[in-house]
């Protein structure tokens, strides 16, 4: 009768345990029903395509191609990493163009020549045609400078002249060789300064003539432009000059790397 009674109890005691493991069970399933009725659906991801193109929209772009034209850039000149140049632009050996100036060369050609700078914030552009017939490209011949603030438009400087800053240069303009034109001067369209002249005012007009001394000294502005942009130059190689820098402060203070 013990025997019956401990055998009963076993019985009784494996069918509870039993029942309650399936009722946890089915309340944990409930549970997890419910808690995925009231979820918002996991984010899908997205695999980028390799063959997009990545570019970067945080920078200006320096070197604007328009349709066939590319701008090219001489080896050895220097053009600012914030300068913009767009189409028909070719800047020569030894020429350098300076922060902030824009070559637009959509219409037409524009130079640069050799040894020749464009200082900082110059405009250079050129129109379809030029008023005058002579070609109505933008040609800036080789020892000249052109100071800051300048705007140039299908004009043509020949060889060791000095544009003062804030000039303007309209469209059939000619500076001829080893001439000067003062600062914030304009010269109109089709105006001509003739060789060794000096020339100033709006509308510009002719003040005297340059001594031999001046004529020898505006190349020599040229030269020394092109000297400073090489100091400028140096700071662009592919790493720079800084590890320089590093390698002296390392050494001073006896790092060893």
């Amino acid at each position: 009768m013990a025997s019956l009674a401990r055998l009963s109890r076993k019985a009784l005691t494996s069918s509870l345990s039993s029942h309650r493991h399936l009722l946890s069970r089915a309340l944990a399933t409930e549970a997890a029903v419910k808690a995925t009725k009231s979820s918002p659906p996991p984010a899908q991801s997205i695999t980028e395509c390799p063959d997009r193109v990545k570019w970067d929209y945080r920078g200006q772009r320096q070197i604007i191609p328009l349709g066939q034209w590319l701008p090219k850039i001489a080896v050895d000149a220097y053009v600012a990493p914030n300068v913009v140049l767009a189409g028909q632009v070719n800047v020569l050996d030894g020429s350098s163009v300076w922060n902030g100036a824009v070559l637009r060369g959509d219409l037409n050609k524009l130079t640069v020549g050799f040894c020749s700078n464009v200082q900082e914030k110059c405009v250079v552009h050129a129109a379809w045609s030029s008023p005058t017939g002579l070609p109505a490209e933008t040609m800036i011949e080789r020892f000249v400078t052109v100071g800051a603030y300048c705007l140039l438009r299908s004009c043509t400087i020949e060889p060791e002249c000095i544009i003062g800053q804030n000039s303007i240069l309209m469209e059939g303009s000619l500076v001829e060789t080893q001439s000067i034109l003062e600062a914030g001067s304009v010269l109109p369209p089709g105006r001509r300064i003739p060789t060794g002249e000096l020339w100033a005012g709006n509308p510009a007009k002719f003040v005297r003539k340059l001594t031999h001394e001046e004529t020898l000294e505006i190349p020599k502005l040229a030269v020394a432009i092109n000297d400073l942009s090489k100091e400028y130059f140096n700071e662009f190689l592919p790493y720079s000059t800084v590890y320089l820098e590093v390698e002296k402060l390392v050494k001073s203070h006896g790092i060893s790397i």
